[in-house]
């Protein structure tokens, strides 16, 4: 039985859900993931075995055909998911923001028409705010929408969109001049409906094709080009203009508990690669792990892993308790993706010259590794909401 990165009091649901997604992970995503990533093929069996087992609606509730579980639920699902390859995680990761944001934010009529398609995973999501010319800074978006006779035009281009081929649900975050006193509250976010795939997939918005990356394979990032796209006022995010910033910084608080799990789950496989290596290999007529350096090593990367996780499932508890964890999040998101990248190193190191080998499943964590320091807001971006949210609680 692992000895890290468990979570105490959990309820048997959870349990049993955590005990099938591991089994699922270790029989039907650690033995391909190598040939599907390097491929840059999309897991199309691994995403069918996901939505048998229910994981498109893991947070979505009863009402809607969902199993109604919590962020932290499906948190501890996600570093599971990224123990076995975190590009599967990605798959799972926007859909759950579009879900959450709906749940949150949705009007009654737009929870009833999508929420029952995104739990079984026949419509996903896609969550879109980042621009070529700005990624954290919001402020700066520059796509806009416009009122037109029963609805809205929007024009502009989005970036960085994770499931923007495959998915049928894209919210999207863009400008509205309504006079609004800052940049904030001139911002509204659309339900942006169309077909999955890549080329122009509803009028006037295109998805182009895949942007190459040199980790991250399999599951698909993309552009999206809106040309004078019309939607009706059904597709504004809760009926209201004005309120799109807020939304998504909510779903953004969100997805950085996730990013912590994917850092976590990758963390604890690099653990492990590292780990049995060091067992199996000798030098100077011992295994590796008698060598005190190596031994050290271990304890680092043990250690680590049990604090991100920790900070993890803090911040995941925190919010499904209704308190506010923007500082948790940060702080969750920002230890994890840093030590998942010191703890992947370590292991790539202790294979030595095997770990630069393609056939060594820790080459390709070294590839994914560093996405997690830039996704859902950079090191940097963290250190600044977290320092906010320090001086707002402690002022002077």
């Amino acid at each position: 039985m692992p000895r890290l990165a468990q979570t105490r009091d959990l309820t048997e649901v959870q349990r049993d859900i955590l005990s099938t997604v591991r089994e699922f992970v270790d029989k039907e995503v650690i033995p391909h993931a190598q040939t599907l990533e390097h491929g840059d093929i999309y897991p199309e069996k691994i995403v069918a075995g996901m939505q048998e087992l229910g994981l498109f609606g893991l947070t979505i509730s009863e009402e809607y055909g969902g199993l109604g579980e919590s962020l932290l639920t499906y948190a501890l699902v996600v570093e599971e998911l990224s123990r076995g390859w975190m590009s599967v995680s990605g798959i799972v990761n926007t859909h759950f923001i579009v879900a959450y944001l709906l749940q949150q934010h949705g009007t009654p009529e737009q929870k009833a028409r999508l929420l029952p398609r995104m739990a079984t995973g026949e419509a996903r999501g896609a969550f879109s705010m980042s621009e070529p010319g700005c990624g954290s800074d919001v402020a700066a978006i520059r796509s806009k929408a416009v009122p037109v006779e029963g609805g809205w035009q929007l024009d502009g281009q989005k970036m960085w969109l994770t499931n923007g081929g495959y998915s049928s649900i894209v919210a999207t975050l863009v400008r509205t001049e309504l006079g609004a006193d800052t940049p904030y509250g001139n911002m509204s976010t659309f339900l942006l409906e169309k077909e999955p795939g890549f080329g122009e997939t509803a009028p006037g918005l295109t998805i182009p094709g895949k942007i190459e990356k040199m980790g991250y394979k399999g599951v698909e990032t993309t552009e999206m080009l809106l040309d004078g796209h019309v939607v009706s006022n059904d597709a504004l995010l809760g009926g209201e203009t004005g309120k799109g910033f807020y939304q998504m910084m909510d779903g953004v608080e969100v997805g950085r508990v996730n990013v912590a799990a994917r850092a976590c789950g990758i963390s604890i496989r690099a653990f492990e690669l590292g780990i049995a290596y060091a067992q199996q290999r000798q030098t100077f007529g011992q295994p590796l792990y008698k060598h005190q350096a190596i031994a050290f090593k271990l304890a680092e990367m043990g250690t680590k892993i049990e604090a991100a996780h920790a900070l993890m499932v803090n911040a995941a508890r925190l919010k499904d308790a209704g308190q506010r964890n923007d500082v948790e999040a940060g702080m969750a998101k920002l230890l994890a993706s840093e030590y998942c990248a010191e703890i992947v190193q370590e292991a790539f190191r202790i294979h030595g010259g095997y770990g630069y080998a393609k056939e060594y499943e820790i080459e390709r964590l070294m590839r994914e590794a560093p996405f997690l320091l830039i996704g859902e807001g950079t090191s940097e971006i963290q250190k600044t909401i977290i320092s906010r949210g320090l001086l707002r609680d402690y002022r002077a």
